[in-house]
């Protein structure tokens, strides 16, 4: 049994992350309001970028500046390029975040709930002629 709480021990780390991608994955599954998978959708992703940002991680390992002297050679950097490959999908994930609550406003101006049955239900009844869009250039004629 020992040697199984070694293993959970030494990688504690990635089993926050599948923690954290488990419940993200739940609130986008399981969750009805349109506003709870945006949240879920961005635990994900923070589980993603936490993830690659750790596998970059070499213990011992120093930014990857330039080291002129003696000890050069004996200098071991880190990798780079998953902090720049996150810091790009961070700025992705706001902007997709962004999006999706200006959707999820225009959704509850038509719609008036949150609530993806309600919205289904509604989209099931709607005749195109009584849609929103459709009573604006009535009142607009």
């Amino acid at each position: 049994m020992t040697g199984i709480m070694d293993i959970v021990y030494a990688e504690y780390n990635y089993w926050i992350y599948v923690a954290l991608m488990m419940i993200g994955f739940y609130a986008m599954i399981a969750k009805k309001n349109l506003v709870k998978k945006v949240i879920g959708a961005n635990i994900f992703q923070t589980a993603i970028f936490l993830f690659y940002i750790s596998l970059s991680d070499i213990t011992g390992g120093t930014a990857p500046i330039i080291v002129h002297g003696d000890h050069a050679a004996e200098v071991i950097y880190t990798n780079p390029v998953p902090h720049v490959l996150i810091l790009t999908a961070i700025v992705v994930a706001v902007s997709t975040t962004a999006v999706a609550l200006a959707l999820i406003i225009r959704i509850y101006d038509e719609y008036g709930s949150l609530d993806e049955d309600v919205i289904l239900a509604a989209r099931r009844n709607l005749q195109p002629e009584f849609s929103e869009y459709a009573r604006q250039k009535e009142v607009d004629t």
